[in-house]
């Protein structure tokens, strides 16, 4: 029986694109609170110009 059948792929391809999916959805998660805090500063930057 050799290390490379088939539960053991799968195995390692689901770990694996679990790793990915959770650097993806911190991604997201950066770009959106970037998105609020530059969103929250140019409300501020108008606000104190007037």
């Amino acid at each position: 029986m050799g290390r490379n059948n088939e539960r053991n792929i799968k195995k390692h391809n689901d770990k694996l694109h679990k790793a990915q999916d959770k650097v993806k959805q911190a991604e997201i998660a950066r770009k959106e609170k970037l998105k609020q805090i530059v969103k929250k500063f140019n409300e501020d930057k108008t606000s104190s110009d007037k």
